[in-house]
């Protein structure tokens, strides 16, 4: 019968086997998967072996530095993904049902989003309806990674992600002007700035942000060369070694509207034409969080 062909297909796909594939492919050898899974290598050769055999076709390509997705592998990978995916989804969407009748909503940020951005987005949640609210913050891959696999329900970021994440789309909500801060011994500075800038020490963002290349163009237009003393992601630590006289920060200018206020640090200008752009970020879901596209729809600092 059409039904019991049907059944049978379905037997040999594994759960457990297509999960230890999926972390082997991930981590790229069996014994990282191993300590990752905490499962023997023995048992995890056995179930690979046994899910190429099922499927007829090798999904990977031994070597000894390193397993190398085949055709096949890169194909099942992809499926495996969204398997996965979408179990997290479930769990997470039954789960919040459960929660007081509250909608759980997950907001991942950067460590270089302004604060007050944040802060606006959390009462955008709370004013879209009854729910719960997390935040998170970390770095900008592992956010991505959290938000493509339905961790994070919204993100906040500085820039936007690369094509490897194709489930992400995102708009930008706000364009910042970009100062020069520094401690007041740099205060003589603010003289003829942005000429002044030539040859001073400067502490700027890591090259992954746009923010970075954004200064790197504008101090090149402006045939300014400058002294890069030190590459910060985190701008907390940008901001201490700022304070501590190390070398002068570029920073949206509104967080340099706290950090003077703080008496920390100093304004010596602006760059004219240098922005540093906040995007607000989801991901394609089978079952949409209804606070979270709601907010991703309505939210505006305008």
């Amino acid at each position: 019968m059409p039904g019991e062909t049907n059944s049978q297909s379905y037997q040999w796909l594994n759960y457990h086997h297509l999960l230890y594939f999926y972390t082997i492919a991930r981590e790229g050898s069996i014994a990282k998967a191993s300590e990752k899974l905490n499962v023997g290598q023995p048992t995890l050769s056995t179930q690979l072996k046994q899910l190429e055999e099922s499927l007829g076709k090798p999904l990977f390509e031994r070597s000894k530095q390193r397993l190398q997705l085949t055709e096949a592998g890169r194909i099942a990978l992809e499926y495996a993904e969204q398997v996965f995916n979408l179990g997290a989804e479930m769990v997470e969407v039954l789960q919040d049902q459960l929660q007081n009748n509250r909608v759980h909503v997950q907001i991942g940020a950067l460590d270089s989003v302004p604060k007050d951005i944040t802060h606006k987005v959390i009462m955008q949640a709370y004013k879209s309806g009854n729910c719960n609210v997390s935040v998170i913050e970390g770095s900008g891959d592992q956010l991505l990674r959290e938000l493509e696999s339905h961790h994070v329900d919204l993100l906040l970021s500085n820039y936007v992600p690369s094509l490897d994440f194709k489930t992400v789309y995102s708009k930008s909500i706000a364009k910042l002007p970009v100062v020069v801060c520094a401690s007041e011994k740099y205060k003589h500075l603010k003289k003829n700035f942005p000429q002044s800038l030539e040859g001073q020490p400067f502490v700027v963002p890591t090259v992954h942000s746009r923010l970075r290349r954004e200064i790197d163009h504008y101090f090149k237009v402006n045939r300014i060369k400058v002294d890069q003393v030190a590459e910060i992601q985190d701008t907390s630590l940008q901001t201490l070694l700022g304070a501590e006289g190390v070398g002068l920060i570029p920073v949206a200018d509104a967080v340099a509207k706290k950090l003077t206020k703080d008496g920390k640090l100093i304004v010596l200008g602006t760059l004219k034409g240098v922005y540093e752009e906040i995007w607000l970020m989801a991901a394609n879901r089978k079952i949409e969080n209804p606070i979270a596209a709601q907010v991703m729809k309505e939210f505006s600092l305008s």
